[in-house]
Parts: C-alpha cells; structure tokens; sequence
C-alpha cells in the first residue's frame, strides 16, 4: 500500500471539468488509479437535460430531467453517486480535483482551495472570461455541499509557467506585460504534462533527459516543446486562440488583418472574437464542417475540404520544426487529443513534413493504432514518434491525492 501524507487506505477523489452548460467528471479509486465511473450534466438550465453516467461493467445511466442551475448540477451528481451504488456514503469522497483554465503568474502548480484561493480565481477572470467564473462558481458550490472534501484546483497554464520570457513574451510595450499580465501562458498543461511523463514511462527513460514535442490535436490544438519535463515553449498564447489552426479557431493571425476585416464587416470587437474562435480554424477554410473526418471523406471531390486540411497539418508541422531550434534537437514526438490519438491521416501527414528532422513512421503500425499507447516510428527513423492517449482526469486525481 502506497502512504502518501498519512493517507494509508484506499480513497475515491472525483475530476471536475465544468463549463458553463456542461459538467463532466469521473471518479478514481486512489492509490490504485481506477476509473469507477464517468459522467456528463449537459444543456444546463433548458426544459430537457442530459444527465449520463458510464459505470460498471459496461453499464450506463440516462436521465433527461432539466437541470437548471450549478447547484442542481452538482447535487445529480451526488444523487448518481450514491443511487448507483458508486458509493455507500458521500464522505467516501475525500477530495475533489477542479480544472481551472487560467491560473496566470499567480498559480505554478496544483493548489488546495481555500477562500483566497477562491477569490483569486475569480480576479484572473479577464484571463479566460468564458471560463474562470464558471469554475470558481462550481468550486464554490462543491465546497458548499462537500465541505469535509480536500479541493484542489489544477491549472491548464501552470505547467507552461517554466517558460522563459524570451518564449512568453509579445513584442509589444514592456509596461504591458508588468502592468496587465500581458504575455502567453498556453493551455493544455496538464494533458502535456500527463503525456510527457508517460511518454518518458513507455520509453524507459528519465524524462529528465528528453526533449519532447507533444501534439495535442483535438478540437482545440496546441503544441509544446517539453525538455527536462519543463514547458520551454507553447503554441497557444495569452488565450487558446492562438497557435496552429484549429477546428474553428483561426490561430496565429495578423491583427491588423483583424482590424481591416471589423471596418469591412461594420462588427465589433465581440464579433470579430466571436468569428476568430467559432467560425474560422478547418471550418473556416472548408467552409463544410469543423469535423476532420468529414473533411477527409469528400476531400477528393471538395479543394476547400483538402485545403483545410493541409493548412491543418502545415502549420503543426511548421511549429514543431521551430521547436527543434528551441530544444536544439528532438528526441521524441508524441501525438495525443482527439484527433492526434485517431486520426492515422492526419498523422502521416504532419510527419511527412518533418523527414528533414529523421522523423518516420510505419504505415502499417500507423493506420492501425487508435486510441492506444504505441510507437509509430519506423525502422529507419532518427527520433522517436509515440502515440499516447491523454487522460488529464488522472493527472488531476494524482494532485489531489498528493495533497491530501
């Protein structure tokens, strides 16, 4: 039995992902690292809800009652918990894991909630306005109704806080960045901290001694060059919407292209933010759909469709290339997030670009792996390609069972 801080028996702590209309979370065992359950409260506050619990063997819970606000959220949870028999008593649960967006300068790491802690990431609001308070309130009723449970929140940008100021810094007036915190933080830190420590597992290897690019492509994408185990360098910047092109965010973008397209549009900042995060990214271009895989299935037929994808695939590679001047060398590139851990095309076509770097996959190994940890490298190739499914809610439970 593993003894953490006095913590000698096995505990259930619970990962919350919250968002405004939508909570999902999963339940752990710990020490152990087994998943008991998973669930989704979806279309908060409309006349029908979506309330889904994964559990057992194979078993699911359905239930479409309206849910109307963050507190009738949270309490179908408990009510789950304990009518499915995932616990006997809700004191069961000894800790609870938040995943909090933005933690800004403020946040290196994991942190137990407490009523400053609360407040402060309810104040770093203007970092991701869509996101910070919609946490902070679902923190604040889990502490209501779970009040014996250790909560901790664990910061997507906490990870990336290693970076140097070289990598985090605009070129914009200096006073910015001391006066308003204006610099890239990045996202997706505890999918690539998660992946780049598995990555140096799988390998053998200290991840102390490797130089890493994890490609986390999903619906939003980012890519990062880890070395040592540390963030040097990220792709998204003060928010997700920078970086390499996404499923309808657009990326990296020139602003004064932004302020051209308001005066031609006669739209506002809102709109034009609006467009630039919803409808641009392989939507954008394809003008079809923001799903790779339709993309893939006319794109023979469609030159937009084709076109969006090889935007896609051109600036991953272009960024990952970048990140070999940064590390001075690749050691292993690792590809996870939805589309990175399923899509074998869009795989082979990022690595197409990147033979100049001795990057090389099997074609065979590489179209029948989804989903699954393996070693897409070929025989020949001079650094190592990996496939390795995130699990951020795993990272998550580990940092509160360390903190408990």
């Amino acid at each position: 039995m593993i003894v953490i801080q006095g913590v000698n028996e096995m505990v259930k702590i619970l990962a919350v992902n919250a968002g405004s209309s939508t909570l999902k979370w999963k339940l752990f065992e710990m020490p152990s690292e087994e998943e008991l359950a998973e669930g989704l409260v979806d279309r908060l506050g409309q006349p029908k809800g979506n309330i889904k619990v994964k559990y057992g063997d194979h078993q699911v819970y359905r239930d479409d009652k309206p849910v109307a606000n963050f507190g009738e959220a949270v309490a179908s949870v408990m009510e789950n918990l304990k009518s499915l028999g995932l616990v006997k008593e809700l004191h069961e649960i000894v800790g609870i894991g938040h995943r909090v967006v933005a933690g800004g300068e403020e946040f290196t790491e994991s942190t137990v909630v407490d009523d400053d802690v609360l407040l402060k990431i309810q104040n770093l609001r203007d970092y991701a306005p869509l996101h910070n308070p919609v946490e902070a309130q679902y923190i604040d009723v889990f502490r209501k109704m779970m009040p014996w449970a250790t909560e901790v929140a664990v910061f997507d940008t906490a990870f990336h806080q290693t970076m140097d100021p070289e990598n985090f810094l605009y070129s914009i007036p200096y006073k910015y960045y001391k006066e308003y915190g204006a610099r890239k933080y990045g996202a997706h830190g505890t999918s690539v901290r998660y992946v780049s420590k598995r990555t140096a597992e799988f390998l053998g290897k200290d991840v102390k001694d490797l130089k890493t690019v994890v490609m986390h492509l999903g619906s939003g994408s980012s890519i990062t060059a880890v070395q040592g185990g540390k963030s040097v360098d990220t792709s998204m910047g003060f928010t997700p919407l920078a970086g390499i092109t996404m499923s309808t965010r657009s990326g990296d973008i020139d602003f004064s292209l932004v302020a051209y397209l308001m005066k031609k549009l006669d739209i506002g900042l809102d709109e034009m933010l609006h467009i630039l995060n919803h409808d641009s990214g392989v939507l954008g271009i394809s003008e079809l759909s923001q799903d790779q895989r339709d993309l893939k299935e006319v794109e023979f037929d469609n030159p937009q469709a084709k076109l969006a994808l090889n935007i896609y695939a051109n600036r991953a590679a272009k960024y990952v290339a970048g990140y070999a001047s940064v590390m001075d060398g690749i050691d292993v590139l690792v590809f996870t997030g939805g589309v990175g851990e399923n899509s074998d095309e869009m795989r082979g076509q990022i690595i197409d670009k990147l033979h100049f770097l001795g990057a090389g996959i099997d074609d065979a190994v590489n179209k029948a792996s989804h989903g699954v940890e393996v070693d897409l490298s070929s025989k020949d190739a001079k650094i190592k390609t990996l496939l390795i499914p995130t699990n951020e809610e795993l990272m998550i439970v580990r940092d509160v069972f360390e903190r408990l």
